[in-house]
């Protein structure tokens, strides 16, 4: 189902948290029914798409490595799921994306306006598991995290089309639409296991950081991957008119002719020149200093952790912040 549990005898990770990964599918199919025969359709089709399964995973490794031995985790890993789920509806048909893990986006396959309430379905559904759950603490943390995520996708729309976007910008988007919900599901994970309060504020600076070094490495691979890789179409950033790092250090540091296809290229959502682009960004550099502030971000994230007790959990939280910045997809 996943790139963490699709294979658990080929995976460290996968095969330590394979049962608990189990129970996660468990809850996410129970709760997703409806009597609603398209809401079950499509919420089917997006989350049997798969994906890294990240975010669940992290809430599962932060309670272990705190000695967690209940059950909330596995509840609270789903309805980070869910969140996750609702926000990429909602983005594909913001973004008018077509491709998404290597299927038709929701929204290509059933419309926008069907995309748009399931996603609505799966965050009220993902507030109804976390009532069950019973903490203030959780609700909070969740709560907060669905509403900065909302704030950065509105972010992320007032910069597009926007060549002058600055490095501090883009930063403070990623860290709100990507990083927050990363940081919600570490924090919580150690919530849940009772850690103490520099724990969970450790776990939180671990979360924000790989999720930080996660979005960079993404918006590299979007100039660097192919798209049975990366599961959507290579080129897709600049299309949309999307600053991202890359673009924003070519602004900055290229010739003056290719900034001005650049401005050219964001302002207009214009991929004809793509390759000419293309070959910029890397004789440039831009690539490598995107995986530089991926690597110190993915640095952060292990420092973060560094006092955790040793286990199994903890080497999986650091092989985890290496993947981030060290994969093709």
């Amino acid at each position: 189902m996943s790139a963490l549990t699709s294979r658990p005898n080929s995976n460290p990770i996968s095969a330590l948290i394979a049962a608990d990964m189990d129970a996660v599918n468990s809850v996410i199919r129970t709760q997703l029914h409806s009597d609603v025969v398209l809401v079950n359709q499509i919420a089917e089709y997006i989350i049997g798409a798969g994906g890294k399964r990240i975010r669940p995973a992290l809430v599962l490794l932060m309670a272990n490595a705190h000695g967690y031995r209940g059950l909330h985790h596995h509840r609270l890993a789903a309805i980070v799921v869910f969140i996750h789920t609702a926000t990429l509806l909602h983005d594909d048909v913001g973004d008018e994306s077509s491709l998404r893990r290597g299927r038709q986006t929701a929204n290509a396959l059933f419309g926008n306006a069907a995309s748009v309430l399931v996603g609505d379905f799966l965050y009220s559904r993902a507030f109804q598991m976390m009532v069950d759950i019973d903490s203030m603490r959780v609700m909070r943390i969740l709560a907060d995290a669905t509403n900065v995520i909302a704030e950065g996708e509105v972010m992320q729309l007032l910069n597009m089309n926007d060549p002058d976007v600055s490095e501090e910008r883009y930063v403070e988007v990623i860290r709100s639409k990507t990083a927050k919900l990363f940081e919600a599901a570490a924090e919580l994970g150690g919530v849940i296991a009772g850690a103490s309060e520099d724990q969970i504020k450790a776990a939180a600076r671990y979360g924000a950081s790989l999720g930080t070094a996660f979005q960079l490495i993404d918006d590299a691979l979007d100039y660097t991957g192919n798209a049975s890789d990366i599961g959507k179409n290579v080129g897709d950033d600049l299309r949309e008119g999307k600053p991202t790092l890359p673009l924003i250090y070519l602004m900055r540091e290229g010739s003056q002719h290719q900034q001005a296809l650049v401005r050219s290229c964001i302002e207009n959502g214009d991929e004809q020149h793509f390759d000419e682009i293309l070959a910029a960004i890397t004789s440039s550099g831009a690539i490598d200093y995107t995986r530089q502030k991926a690597e110190q971000a993915a640095s952060q994230a292990s420092a973060a952790i560094a006092g955790l007790p040793n286990s199994d959990f903890k080497n999986s939280l650091l092989e985890l912040a290496a993947f981030a910045v060290d994969r093709n997809h």
